[in-house]
Formats: C-alpha cells, sequence, structure tokens
C-alpha cells in the first residue's frame, strides 16, 4: 500500500471511528438516564444493565480475535457495526412506541455491545497493515482522537437530546450516526490476512495466550487494566443516581459531567504522542494509572460536597491519562506482537479486560443494591490505587522506549 493510500485509509477510518464511536456514546449515555427517569431504576437495575452491555466482551472477543486474523479486518469492521446498526435502529422504535423496558434495554445493549466488540477488536489489528511501525503510535493517538471527541460529545448530546426532544430522539441520532459509519467504511480497502502459518483454532488461541502470558511486559498491562475495568464499572454503576438523587443534577447536567469524560480523553489524544516523546516509555504508561487515583479521590470529594464541578473534573481526569495509557500500551503491544495473531491477542486484552466489565456492573449492582451508591464511589477509589500499585511494581515503569518489533 502506497503512503498516499495508507493515509488516506487512516482517514477513512478515523471518520468512522468517529461516527461511530459517537453512536454508541449517545445510546450508552441515553440508556441509565431513560432507565432513571421513565423506570425509576436505582443503582442494582443500572449495574445489571452495565453488565449487560459489557457481557459480550466476555463472550464475543475471542472468536471475533480469530474471526480478525482468518478474514479481511475491513469487512468485519463492516459487519460489526451493521449489528450495532440493527440493535439502535430497534431501540429508536421501542422508545418512540412507549414499549421500552429494562429488559428490552438489556438485550437491545447486549447486541449493540457484540458490534462493538467486532469494531473493537478489528480496527486496531487493521493499523499495522496501514502505517509502517515509527507511525503506529501516531496513528494510533488519531484514532483515539476521534474516539475522545465522541466520548466529549455523545453524553452531553444524548442529556440534551433526553431532556429537550426526548429520548427518542437520541436514538435515533445515534442510528444515523452509525449508518454514517457503515457508508463510511465502505470505502477502507479490503487488506487481505497477514501471511503466516495456519494453526488450528485451538492452537492459534494457544499460541496468543502464551505470548501474553509468558511476556513480563504484556502481562502487567493486562492486570493493570483488569481492575481498572472492574473499578470502573463499580464507579458506573452508582454514578448516575448518584449524580441525580444526591448531587441534584438534572440529566442534561448528568450528560455533561460525563460529557468531561470524553473532554479529557481529547486533552490527552493530542498530547499522547508528545508525552511519549518527551518521557521514557514506561513513564509515560505509569501516568495513566496513577490519573486515575487522583480522579477517583476527587469523585470521593463528592461525597462531602456534593458539587456537580468536582464530578465533571473527576471524568476529565479519568479520561485525560487513561487515553495515554491507551495510545502507548496499545502501540506496546503492536510492537510486541506478530501482525498475523494480533486480531487474537487483541481479543484476549479485551476479553480479560473489557470482559472483567461485567464482573464490575454486577458488583457495582451487589455493593448498590446492599449500602448504596456511596460504598461503590469509595470500592471503586480502592481498585483504582490497586492497578497503579500493579504497574508500578512491574518491569514496564523501567522502560526509556519502545522494545525491538516482532519479527515472527
Amino acid at each position: 500500500m502506497t503512503s498516499h493510500s495508507s493515509q488516506r485509509a487512516l482517514t477513512t477510518l478515523s471518520w468512522s471511528n468517529l461516527a461511530a464511536q459517537s453512536a454508541e456514546q449517545i445510546s450508552l449515555a441515553a440508556v441509565p438516564i431513560v432507565a432513571v427517569m421513565l423506570l425509576h431504576a436505582g443503582p442494582g437495575e443500572i449495574g445489571l444493565l452495565s453488565s449487560a452491555q459489557t457481557l459480550p466482551f466476555l463472550l464475543l472477543s475471542i472468536p471475533l480475535g480469530v474471526l480478525a486474523d482468518r478474514w479481511s479486518r475491513s469487512r468485519l469492521l463492516w459487519l460489526a457495526e451493521g449489528v450495532r446498526a440493527c440493535s439502535l435502529l430497534a431501540l429508536w422504535w421501542l422508545v418512540g412506541g412507549g414499549a421500552i423496558s429494562l429488559a428490552a434495554l438489556a438485550l437491545l445493549g447486549f447486541v449493540g455491545a457484540a458490534g462493538t466488540v467486532g469494531f473493537t477488536v478489528a480496527a486496531p489489528a487493521l493499523v499495522p497493515s496501514l502505517v509502517p511501525p515509527h507511525a503506529m503510535a501516531r496513528a494510533n493517538a488519531r484514532l483515539e482522537l476521534a474516539r475522545s471527541a465522541a466520548f466529549a460529545a455523545g453524553p452531553a448530546l444524548a442529556g440534551a437530546l433526553v431532556t429537550w426532544a426526548g429520548a427518542g430522539t437520541a436514538f435515533a441520532s445515534a442510528t444515523v450516526l452509525s449508518a454514517l459509519a457503515l457508508l463510511l467504511l465502505l470505502r477502507l480497502p479490503a487488506v487481505p490476512r497477514s501471511a503466516g502459518p495456519q494453526r488450528h483454532v485451538l492452537d492459534e488461541l494457544r499460541h496468543g495466550a502464551a505470548l501474553v502470558w509468558r511476556d513480563r511486559l504484556l502481562r502487567p498491562v493486562m492486570w493493570t487494566a483488569v481492575v481498572w475495568n472492574l473499578s470502573w464499572l463499580v464507579l458506573q454503576a452508582a454514578y448516575v443516581p448518584h449524580a441525580m438523587r444526591t448531587l441534584g443534577l438534572s440529566a442534561d447536567a448528568v450528560g455533561f459531567t460525563l460529557g468531561c469524560y470524553g473532554a479529557g480523553m481529547l486533552v490527552g489524544a493530542v498530547l499522547a504522542t508528545r508525552v511519549m516523546r518527551a518521557l521514557p516509555f514506561g513513564a509515560a504508561v505509569l501516568l495513566g494509572p496513577w490519573m486515575s487515583v487522583l480522579a477517583a479521590l476527587v469523585m470521593c470529594a463528592t461525597l462531602i460536597w456534593p458539587h456537580g464541578w468536582l464530578a465533571a473534573v473527576s471524568f476529565a481526569l479519568f479520561g485525560a491519562g487513561p487515553l495515554v495509557w491507551t495510545v502507548s500500551t496499545t502501540t506496546l503491544r503492536q510492537t510486541l506482537v506478530p501482525t498475523r495473531v494480533l486480531g487474537q491477542v487483541s481479543a484476549i486484552f479485551l476479553t480479560v479486560n473489557a470482559g472483567a466489565r461485567p464482573l464490575g456492573g454486577a458488583l457495582g449492582a451487589l455493593v448498590g443494591s446492599l449500602w448504596g451508591a456511596t460504598a461503590c464511589v469509595v470500592l471503586a477509589a480502592a481498585g483504582f490505587a490497586l492497578q497503579a500499585l500493579l504497574v508500578s511494581g512491574s518491569p514496564v515503569r523501567a522502560l526509556r522506549s519502545l522494545p525491538a518489533a516482532a519479527t515472527t
């Protein structure tokens, strides 16, 4: 692929990522708001919805990762986004017809998340086929910038749409954006599967799992992300009820505070490559986990001083630091793992990391039901402290630069 065609393909992937992520974020933000406003859901019900929306990461990441290494990754992106578009269309129809229920929100959230899994596995696995190794960090930052813009605008837009135009309009907007992503994905070239020996599926999975488990750098990165995701979903189970009932925020104000997460991500995406150039690589990786600790402490402060602006600052910090983590650790994984098995290895990471989210959602639901939102906020803060200590005690912290690229 020529430099010009690679740049064009990366631009197309970035714009489609923006549209797809915007659709997802509008929907994800609208679902709990609708559940609280229309169905009077509490922390327990919100935690169960979060579990349903994240369960596909646990169940489908590995199969879709194998498919990404055996099929065209650009076609997998299109198929995955098509599944998400259908789920959003169904949500729009049910809300518009007044037939929405917690069961329907959970089921369609599961279906939409299945599309998200396919998109999330295929996109980073496609990047090494589009750009040379020295440009991967910048390409990852560009994709994350598009995702960050969606995280910034999506929740705020969802809150405003639900408040001023009704929940149906929020899901209609998400459906249109998902359809736009589909049209853009049609312009991606059909990059063939990477050359290499074709093992049996189980042998390939064992090979990919061994790469992660035996690597002294990838293993602590994986476990750090597992704990982070558990803690994040515990916090998410509590936040909307906490914000609306304790902080006294309206639906659009809740959307604004959630949108500050995306605003922080935008800052992190813009600064990620600069941070990685200015700091030793290991220090850049550690920046995200420790900023999460600071963000969790700020959220705990809302238990003493119930002000919405503190929640907004907390979400901005949660977005900025972990975004640098995402860019740096994705680049590390793309460097250490051969391209021909990158889809499976990415899927293994997605399974154990994002697959931890249903457990976090269920834990948040249990703790929220028994002891309320305050207990969830405190438990989440303890989890964020643990994940920072895990990576800080690993060999990752000693890295001065990226290690040598994998050749086999």
